[in-house]
This record gives C-alpha cells, structure tokens and sequence, in this order.
C-alpha cells in the first residue's frame, strides 16, 4: 500500500509542476480573471488546492498551518504561490515516504471545517487527498484553456512513462 500512496505522492508532484509550467507566463489580470471555474479563476483555484492540502496534512500529521475558509487566497503573487506549491507538495512526498504499509490501515480523527469531529481509516481519506488533486488541477486546465492556453497532458499513464514516474509503472 505504501508503494502505491508514494506513487499517487509523485505523480500528484509531478502535475502540479506540469500546470504551474503552464500558468507561469500568464499575466496577473489573466490569473484572477474569473473564467467560471468552482473557485473563480486559476489563482482561486491554484490557492484553493493549497489551502485544502495543507488542512489535510494538519489533520493527518497534527503539524502545519491550516486555514478554515477553502476560499482562502494565501498568496495573490503567482511566485509566492508557485515556491508553497513546491513546499506543500514536497512535504507530502516526504510524509508519504516515511510511512509504513501498516500505518495506512490504521484510523485517525479530526475535526471539519464545519467543527464536527470524524474518525476514519487513513487510506481513504489520503486517497480523497489526491483525488481531490485531481479534480481541481482539471479546473486548472480548464483555466488555461479558457484563457487559450495549450493543453497539458497530465494522465497518470504518462507520469508512470516519464523518467520520475519509471519506478512507478
């Protein structure tokens, strides 16, 4: 189980700087222009993924800060943004990594944004994480679609073809 977390960890890493790659040289009206995505635009959308990362990695490892607002803009400058993305995603590698196979079976409680306390097995809810991801990192690319972008290709099938995600496949 552990092998396949690490794996969702990568390729989780490895899509985000593929649609960071992308945003990287639209311009600052681009960026918060509301383009119809859940979150508005590519910023809300981009801060919204960090923000929903960082109340699970608090709800997980008891370490971090966490915001309460999933509409929380943490940061309005693309690379300020861009360098916590980086952090987050790097911090969840290494989380991931250092785990055991038996540590994912076991259960963990927190607290929702809504204050209520739940207790649940920490592979589903670590799945949800990455799931998640993925949901929104569509968003993403819908963003730069709208604003004429080119398409990223971000299948998992290609992480596990490229050279970080070989071990992977």
């Amino acid at each position: 189980m552990r092998q396949h977390f690490m794996m969702f960890a990568a390729y989780n890493q490895w899509a985000n700087a593929r649609i960071y790659d992308a945003a990287a040289d639209l311009q600052e009206e681009e960026l918060g222009r509301d383009v119809g995505a859940f979150f508005g635009s590519m910023l809300g959308t981009l801060n919204h993924l960090l923000v929903t990362d960082r109340i699970w990695m608090k709800r997980f490892t008891g370490e971090g800060d966490a915001p309460s607002n999933l509409a929380t803009i943490l940061h309005r400058a693309f690379p300020g943004l861009r360098m916590a993305r980086e952090a987050e995603d790097k911090r969840i590698v290494d989380w991931v990594s250092g785990m055991t196979d038996k540590a994912f079976t076991g259960r963990f409680s927190y607290m929702t944004t809504d204050m209520r306390t739940v207790s649940q097995r920490l592979a589903p809810a670590l799945s949800h994480l990455f799931n998640h991801q993925t949901h929104h990192r569509g968003q993403a690319h819908m963003c730069l679609t709208v604003l004429g972008r080119p398409s990223v290709p971000l299948d998992l099938m290609l992480f596990q073809r490229s050279e970080e995600g070989r071990a992977y496949a």
